[in-house]
């Protein structure tokens, strides 16, 4: 009996090596020259897989792909869990990619649509350079962008409205009645960290509070970053009584140096989180925390994707989420039940904050 046509032989008959040819028949990016080859061969010896040969005559692959910064961080994790049922239902597969908010690898990412491993991307920078604007301008398949750009780049964007969310979380303490208010943020070069810091400063300046530069530490969004941020803020204001951190992880951080230093919470110093990740609601104390929509703003953004790859000739559109701060034990002292106090505008078009 004669064998069949193996990888190895396809391999042979193509000129390529067998990891090529196993990456072209389980649809993974792939030189598009390689992918043709590959096919090519494949079919000669009578090795042709129906699904791929119709992707390369229709140039669709059917999958469609999320590049984020952190796939550990509860945020993204949230919008993976309505971006894909959202796709699997349209008879989309979703390819997650992390890019460790690396712009070279992001800026790899946009490039190498030209290749068309999938038909489309959703991608969430913390970063947005003008090479990331010129490669989003260039794109040859559609692009969703969660976060913030100019509405000239003329791409499909949902955004988040920090400025809102961080005036949420100071109404809330000032109205407990805290007024050394510090603030613990993330690289202030991000989108989120520069509309986070802009935002506590209006904050402030709308309650009548002064600013002090003492009352501001930058680390990073992450836990062991914020626990070290808020070390060196306690150092030299020992007498805040109320943090207000840029995003979940630093705020975990600081209730763990909290509890070393022996500060209690709330009733030392409160504690407010933003995004509301489930990290929020089983840290000890359960955390305060500002929603800024993690699973609204991954559907929208499926959602554009879907309709923006049946219609690819319409504007760009712009999907604003309203945040809502809940509110819990690290900032009132009471150990359950949620309370959620809405901001407005939610999943409107038009201007936002990131």
């Amino acid at each position: 009996m004669t064998e069949g046509p193996t990888i190895n032989t396809i391999a042979r008959r193509a000129g390529v090596s067998i990891a090529s040819v196993s990456r072209v028949l389980n649809g993974l990016p792939t030189r598009e020259e390689t992918v043709r080859r590959v096919l090519s061969a494949a079919e000669e010896l009578g090795y042709v897989p129906n699904s791929v040969a119709r992707s390369l005559k229709n140039r669709r692959t059917n999958q469609v792909a999320f590049a984020m910064a952190d796939i550990g961080n509860p945020v993204y994790l949230a919008m993976v869990r309505e971006i894909q049922p959202v796709l699997r239902a349209a008879g989309y597969r979703l390819l997650l990619h992390s890019t460790d908010a690396d712009v070279a690898d992001e800026l790899d990412v946009l490039r190498g649509l030209g290749e068309r491993y999938v038909d489309g991307l959703i991608m969430s920078p913390l970063r947005v350079t003008d090479e990331h604007l010129r490669a989003l301008a260039a794109a040859r398949a559609p692009v969703v962008v969660i976060g913030s750009v100019p509405e000239e780049t003329g791409v499909d964007n949902v955004r988040a409205d920090s400025h809102t969310g961080v005036r949420l979380a100071l109404d809330h303490l000032y109205g407990l009645g805290r007024r050394r208010i510090a603030f613990v943020n993330g690289p202030p070069d991000t989108v989120p960290g520069a509309a986070r810091a802009a935002a506590y400063r209006e904050a402030l300046d709308a309650l009548g509070l002064p600013y002090d530069e003492n009352l501001v530490e930058v680390g990073d969004f992450y836990r062991a970053e914020g626990a070290t941020a808020v070390r060196a803020l306690l150092d030299r204001a020992a007498d805040v009584d109320a943090l207000m951190c840029a995003n979940d992880l630093i705020a975990l951080g600081a209730l763990d140096v909290l509890r070393r230093a022996g500060r209690r919470v709330p009733e030392d110093v409160a504690v407010v989180g933003m995004d509301d990740t489930y990290l929020a609601g089983v840290a000890w104390p359960a955390l305060t925390s500002v929603s800024l929509g993690s699973e609204q703003r991954g559907r929208a953004a499926a959602e554009l994707l879907l309709d923006r790859l049946e219609n690819g000739q319409r504007q760009a559109r712009v999907v604003t989420v309203e945040p809502r701060l809940a509110v819990r034990a690290s900032t009132t002292g009471v150990r359950d039940g949620t309370d959620d106090v809405p901001g407005s505008g939610e999943g409107t078009e038009g201007e936002e904050s990131p």
